[in-house]
């Protein structure tokens, strides 16, 4: 039977910097007000199995000094319950068994929902609450609250990304096309790019309803290049969204690699070469252009999920864990926890949901923002007002072997989705 007075917690997901914290800052909030704390194992895949043998009791010392750490010490899974209805019910039994009554779910909007239905079927039983994390940053919140892990995965994202760019100019004749984590948005991949000074970011959220195709994203990438010879340079870094894997037709995935997909029914991105597969297309093609350039591919990802996490992402983890603790034990249920301008704001499971998928909203990057207005002003790649200049446009032209107005014909639908000017102040 589930005992109001008992607290289950579990990470659902990929890990992402600040788990440990919300593991620690729950479990001491709920052992100081005298409530059993239980570590569940390997997210919900033991669970749903009705396998309970793997959870364990939380105490303040178990916790003691994990919230420096990267990781999670309770282990992480992607396992689904919601695709069968006995998983569901299975999970909400093996809950009972443990004598569960309040349930803390760590994760990013797939666990969310998992959250969400859990809660349902438990209809009052268990007391449901969510922390949001994904380094991503791509959960239904606010535009000015980002997701924990964020900050810490884009703050080590940066150091490598400048690395490569010192390196790039080092050489003098190296371009790096780098793709970064980020399946349905681009905010980990333009973080990245904006602060460590990329040459260029390619994002989803850039083409109409996300989609595009390899043509379209190997000729930006090829007018970036162009664009930059001419300017007296024969380097440079591009970031590229692993979303964009998503956004290009399956039938040209293909190309690229064999097509699976995981619990979620999402396509196994980091099985698909999606940087290598582009070098690829991008050599080839300068190539018949008589473009000499040397490319290197650089997947950044797994380097970051598990990273020590930045103070804010500790400071942020463990007032998130503190709060998502009282709250249940306060008689909350059924939300997603957040901070907002300083204030603990339960934003109800229903809120998260998109009408039309019926499924947890995501939060996509605002290409008619500031911030993207910013970035995109100082990227090096191909913009609308090069192709009013006639000097310009014979200047790339040259580059290319082409005629001036073949140049055009090629190389003017990569501007064709450039978002209009903003107006900054």
């Amino acid at each position: 039977m589930a005992n109001a007075n008992k607290l289950a917690i579990l990470v659902g997901g990929g890990p992402a910097p600040g788990i440990n914290s919300v593991i620690s800052a729950a479990t001491i909030g709920a052992r100081l007000q005298g409530i059993d704390v239980i570590g569940i194992r390997a997210g919900f895949s033991e669970i749903m199995a009705g396998r309970i043998d793997g959870a364990r009791a939380l105490d303040i010392e178990d916790v003691d000094g994990i919230h420096l750490l990267g990781g999670t010490v309770l282990g992480t899974a992607r396992a689904n319950p919601t695709k069968k209805a006995e998983h569901l019910d299975q999970v909400v039994r093996s809950l009972n068994d443990l004598g569960v009554g309040m349930l803390v779910t760590i994760g990013g909007d797939d666990t969310a929902f998992a959250a969400m239905k859990v809660a349902e079927r438990a209809a009052g039983g268990i007391r449901v609450a969510h922390v949001p994390k994904t380094i991503d940053n791509d959960l239904a919140l606010p535009a000015h609250v980002d997701t924990f892990g964020y900050q810490t995965a884009r703050h080590v994202g940066v150091a490598l990304v400048r690395n490569l760019v010192i390196d790039a100019r080092s050489t003098g004749g190296r371009w790096y096309v780098v793709v970064a984590m980020g399946r349905k948005a681009g905010h980990l991949a333009l973080g990245i790019g904006k602060a460590a000074g990329a040459t260029l970011t390619i994002i989803p959220e850039e083409f109409p309803d996300a989609r595009t195709n390899l043509d379209t994203i190997t000729d930006i990438l090829i007018g970036a290049i162009i664009k930059r010879i001419t300017e007296g340079h024969r380097d440079g870094v591009a970031v590229l969204a692993e979303g964009l894997a998503e956004s290009i037709p399956e039938s040209e995935l293909g190309r690229l690699g064999n097509i699976s997909h995981d619990e979620h029914d999402h396509i196994r991105i980091a099985e698909i070469d999606l940087g290598r597969g582009i070098k690829q297309l991008v050599e080839e093609r300068l190539g018949a252009l008589g473009i000499k350039a040397t490319l290197v591919s650089k997947d950044i990802g797994y380097e970051l999920r598990c990273a020590e996490p930045t103070a804010f992402d500790i400071e942020y983890t463990r007032d998130l864990g503190c709060c998502a603790a009282e709250f249940l034990i306060e008689g909350g249920s059924n939300a997603m926890i957040s901070l907002e301008n300083g204030k603990f704001v339960p934003v109800p499971f229903a809120a998260l949901l998109d009408p039309a998928t019926g499924r947890t909203r995501v939060r996509t990057v605002d290409i008619g923002s500031i911030r993207y207005a910013v970035a995109r002003r100082y990227m090096t790649r191909l913009r609308r007002d090069d192709f009013e200049n006639p000097q310009k446009v014979a200047s790339m032209a040259k580059v290319a072997g082409l005629a001036p107005e073949a140049f055009r014909k090629r190389f003017e639908p990569a501007v064709e989705h450039e978002p209009p000017a903003l107006v900054l102040i």
